[in-house]
């Protein structure tokens, strides 16, 4: 009888690419990776149910399970899921937060309430996202009634380039708003995806001695 993998983490479609690198910097092949789409973004109030159906197809074939979402817009629905499934997930409202850190997103969302947030991966799929997302591209009309109390993008990157900061700029002026950008790199998903593989480790090591006697 071997192992069961060590751990899955269910993330959000927004954050697999930054995961998928974590996961190969650190070298966690451990760590199985399954994503629910981005685009659940923009239906927050589906992502308590898709997260569940995900942890209870998981259940009996991996030794813990991780969840890689914030609130995101869920209204504590989510956490409510997750206490009855008995699964963690990274800490914050918001999956920008992550990158930013706690404190410093405290600091910009202080500095100023009305602001749109970009990371990576938003910003390469800003058309299909946001534009196409929002029905924004068929009905222009939308475009104040979305934005209208925005008065800021900002960008916050992971991996930054000057094509990166230039299609921000551009992204900012297709919502006529003001550009800002910080260089955050992976911020604390990092550390929340250490916990989730020392969880990892501790739990298959349990599992194996468990067997074993």
């Amino acid at each position: 009888m071997g192992a069961q993998p060590a751990s899955l983490i269910i993330a959000c479609g927004a954050l697999a690419r930054e995961i998928v690198a974590l996961r190969t910097l650190n070298n966690w092949p451990h760590l199985v990776v399954q994503c629910l789409p981005a685009e659940l973004h923009n239906r927050p109030e589906k992502i308590p149910a898709a997260v569940r159906a995900k942890i209870q197809a998981a259940r009996g074939r991996f030794t813990s399970i991780f969840v890689a979402y914030a609130d995101c817009g869920t209204g504590g629905l989510l956490d409510a899921v997750l206490a009855e499934e008995d699964v963690e997930r990274i800490p914050g409202s918001h999956c920008y937060e992550f990158f930013a850190g706690s404190a410093q997103f405290a600091e910009l969302a202080e500095a100023e309430l009305g602001t749109f947030y970009l990371t990576d991966f938003l910003l390469q799929h800003f058309e299909r996202l946001i534009i196409h997302g929002l029905g924004i591209d068929k009905h222009p009309e939308l475009l104040p009634l979305y934005f209208g109390h925005y008065k800021k993008l900002t960008y916050l990157a992971q991996v930054p380039s000057e094509e990166k900061m230039a299609a921000g700029r551009a992204a900012a002026q297709r919502l006529g708003l003001e550009f800002e950008a910080h260089v955050t790199g992976y911020g604390e998903l990092a550390t929340s995806l250490e916990r989730a593989h020392t969880l990892a480790i501790s739990t298959m090591t349990e599992s194996i001695i468990t067997w074993q006697n």
